[in-house]
């Protein structure tokens, strides 16, 4: 449903005294969008067989919380360096800022190596400002720790623990809701200038599976990652 029309539906519910409110009723009728009353009749139906007690004001918020929830989206390619016409894409250093900027409640981060990026590091310092919790995996053999030493005090840092393998990853995830996956570091020129390639993933149900199996790595008890 559109959210113009949305925002007209919870308008009309919040002095809705129920389900079978005659006001809701005739902005129903008036309805001429194709398939719009029938979603509305849906709707309605939902809210007296599940929920009768609830009121019009309820229903309203409700509508309102599931339309500001992030909504799935289809991937989106990112390129650091030389841009072709040949697929739509956008540059990877706005997009890092823009997926940052989006979390409300938690940031995990992964990259091999830090340097520079500054703008990066601006956001995640305003993240942790508004709340955000904050995990850094970094791989200690990098020093790429020293990047992020104007943080403020809070942001975990993390490293791989042994010697088997490095932390090679390069990850963004915001909340549980948007992911960017890419071959750039956090560094300068991989964020503008070197020939580098990423996806946005805007979909919960790929993101959550995701950030599900960092949050395994970072279990002290599966001693993968530790401390820095």
């Amino acid at each position: 449903m559109p959210d113009e029309r949305l925002a007209s539906v919870r308008q009309v519910l919040e002095t809705a005294a129920g389900p079978d409110d005659m006001a809701v009723s005739r902005f129903i009728a008036d309805q001429t969008a194709a398939g719009l009353a029938q979603q509305l009749l849906e709707i309605m139906r939902a809210w007296r067989t599940e929920a009768p007690a609830l009121t019009g004001a309820g229903l309203a918020l409700a509508l309102a919380t599931a339309q500001s929830s992030p909504r799935p989206g289809p991937p989106q390619v990112v390129v650091s360096g030389p841009m072709s016409a040949s697929v739509p894409a956008r540059l990877t250093s706005g997009v890092v800022v823009e997926v940052i900027r989006s979390a409300t409640t938690s940031l995990l981060i992964a990259s091999f190596a830090a340097h520079g990026a500054r703008d990066v590091v601006g956001e995640i310092a305003r993240a942790v400002d508004r709340g955000v919790h904050v995990d850094l995996l970094l791989e200690e053999s990098t020093q790429a720790t020293a990047a992020f030493a104007a943080l403020p005090r809070g942001v975990r840092i993390w490293h791989r623990a042994g010697a088997a393998g490095v932390l090679h990853a390069k990850l963004i995830v915001a909340d549980r809701h948007t992911a960017l996956l890419g071959s750039a570091n956090l560094t300068d020129r991989a964020l503008s200038d070197n020939i580098e390639l990423g996806v946005v993933l805007r979909d919960p149900k790929l993101v959550e599976p995701l950030i599900e199996h960092f949050r395994w790595l970072l279990a002290p008890e599966n001693n993968v990652m530790r401390r820095a």
